[in-house]
């Protein structure tokens, strides 16, 4: 599908599709559908199906165990064994209480043949996707969002929408198409059919991060080196067998540290690819320069330009599944199409910021601190959704006015994360476990690996060292004005000290210089159209200021424009397909 003017209308690409395998859930005509295995009320379409060996359970799903050897001894079983395999027999054996025993990335459908009950099931921390929509008297469950358009209507959920504009992803089990949700990490959804209706059994979790703080007498030496035993066993774990192994680095702490890792444990190849954005512009290449050479990697640097940003878009836009409003989405899909060439493993530190206290809670911390009156419930969440820096201040102005009393005293559904009595650091740390990690960067991952043929892995955010990180006193992951205190300490011997001792600074892309001076054009023409798929939630007048930077103080125009121009090609893609 072409339209006349490129920047009104995006051109759709031509995509590979991520995989598209789905289940339906209720009685249909089979003959409709690439059916692989089917029975009266239970359909799976596109997708290997694993059966235990009586054929009660039947496994559909995208399983990677990063512990497979460990349950193959549990079990005695052979190395011949796959994956799905594995969790049918375990399923036969436990139930649900199997999913306590696997550790890695995962999101499964469970048949029970002699129940006629259906089991959804996703990873503790979030690192697979699962979406389901109920059509009445049918339910359509797949891994992928796009899978699932033909089954629902293309009307918006305006909550999903603000949490998207907030937040720069949307937030939670919602996403972006009413009617249409997202199973949590760590959560089984267990469903059944009738002659009616779809009916919801039990929605229960089976892991969740939480604060279990423990051997506080112990000191930060200490704290280090069971963090580092831990860190020692997982990297170990994801590393491919007899094949070189990719590693995106920044030259931050976290990903400088899985290099390390990797390099120390990995008698292949390792591949380590940083970006910059042209000579004129602040990159951190001087740091991940220097931690490649100091690991002995074979480095690899792309330059980004504001040209490959802008054409790519609408491509990345068509391999996420909700949109994502980062910039960095762009880079990640360009970094893993010249990986792909090295590798087909690309390890990441995704994870650090969250985990172990990164510097971003700084200044939600100081005012926890000495904010005093103005300490109230309200304003601990607006303080965390403003720390995004994104568009919440601005929804009163910016959706319309209709749209904005319809979302405005919807609370945020990680809210009640932040009035519980755990320690503050960690309060805040569950919310981006559990939210920013599975809704925005976890799903990233996934997305924009898959699509270039990599099998991404992210060690940082591994369920065991998230649950360590939450029995870590916090003093020890925020010392003062030092962030991931007990990281550095874990990884202290394997990096140069100008690595441990650097302040955070992330990666910037440079997304306001280009909108002010090469891309304004471009945007106003998608953004300020009358027809576009944004009209009628946004005020373009709005828009249309911060397209002439009118009032910019804060030089925040162009990371909010990013925002809305992925959003409005996200649509346009999806509902172009």
């Amino acid at each position: 599908m072409k339209f006349a003017n490129l920047w009104n209308r995006i051109q759709i690409p031509n995509i590979k599709l991520l995989p598209d395998w789905y289940v339906i859930l209720g009685r249909v005509d089979a003959s409709n559908y690439d059916v692989t295995y089917c029975c009266e009320d239970f359909f799976v379409v596109k997708a290997e199906v694993i059966k235990n060996h009586n054929g009660r359970f039947i496994i559909v799903g995208d399983i990677w165990l990063s512990n497979r050897s460990q349950l193959l001894q549990i079990l005695h079983l052979n190395n011949e064994y796959t994956d799905k395999e594995l969790i049918a027999h375990l399923w036969e054996i436990k139930g649900e209480d199997c999913l306590n025993l696997l550790e890695g990335m995962f999101s499964l459908c469970v048949w029970d043949n002699f129940e006629r009950r259906l089991y959804l099931v996703r990873d503790g921390v979030g690192c697979r996707t699962l979406y389901y929509t109920n059509c009445g008297k049918t339910c359509v469950i797949a891994p992928r969002l796009g899978t699932l358009l033909p089954f629902h209507s293309q009307k918006l959920d305006l909550v999903a929408l603000r949490d998207y504009l907030s937040c720069a992803f949307v937030v939670g089990e919602k996403t972006l198409w009413e009617n249409v949700s997202e199973l949590s990490a760590g959560m089984v959804l267990q469903m059944e059919s009738s002659s009616e209706k779809i009916n919801y059994l039990n929605h229960k979790s089976f892991w969740q991060p939480r604060e279990e703080i423990k051997n506080t007498e112990e000191d930060l030496i200490w704290h280090g080196k069971q963090l580092r035993e831990l860190l020692d066993e997982v990297v170990q774990e994801y590393l491919p067998v007899d094949k070189a192994v990719g590693i995106y680095l920044s030259g931050g702490l976290d990903s400088s540290c899985i290099t390390a890792l990797a390099a120390k444990f990995h008698h292949h190849p390792v591949h380590t690819y940083s970006i910059h954005f042209g000579e004129n512009c602040p990159n951190e290449l001087e740091f991940s320069s220097l931690v490649a050479q100091y690991c002995k990697t074979q480095h690899h640097i792309l330059e980004i330009t504001a040209d490959d940003m802008w054409l790519k878009l609408p491509l990345i836009m068509s391999y996420l599944d909700d949109p994502i409003g980062d910039p960095l989405t762009v880079p990640n899909y360009l970094l893993g199409k010249i990986a792909r060439e090295n590798a087909d493993v690309i390890l990441n530190g995704e994870g650090g910021d969250p985990c172990f206290g990164g510097p971003k809670n700084q200044p939600m911390l100081l005012n926890q601190l000495y904010g005093g009156v103005n300490n109230t419930e309200e304003n601990l969440v607006a303080n965390y959704v403003n720390s995004f820096k994104k568009c919440s201040s601005d929804l009163p102005q910016l959706l319309k006015p209709e749209v904005f009393t319809a979302v405005k005293d919807i609370p945020f559904v990680f809210a009640d994360y932040l009035y519980t009595e755990d320690n503050y650091l960690n309060r805040l740390m569950t919310i981006n476990i559990k939210f920013k990690g599975a809704d925005q960067i976890l799903t990233k991952v996934d997305n924009l690996t898959i699509s270039n043929d990599l099998k991404g892995r992210s060690p940082l955010f591994d369920r065991r060292i998230v649950q360590m990180a939450m029995q870590i006193p916090p003093q020890y992951k925020l010392a003062g004005a030092q962030e991931k205190a007990v990281l550095k300490q874990a990884v202290l011997d394997i990096l140069p000290k100008e690595i441990i001792q650097r302040p955070k600074s992330g990666m910037m892309v440079p997304v306001q210089y280009w909108f002010k001076n090469i891309w304004q054009r471009r945007a106003k023409s998608l953004l300020l159209d009358k027809n576009a798929e944004i009209a009628p939630y946004l005020n373009q007048d709005l828009i249309r200021q911060w397209l002439n930077y009118q009032g910019d103080a804060w030089q925040r125009y162009g990371v909010k424009l990013w925002l809305l121009v992925s959003l409005e090609i996200w649509l346009q893609v999806q509902k172009g397909r």
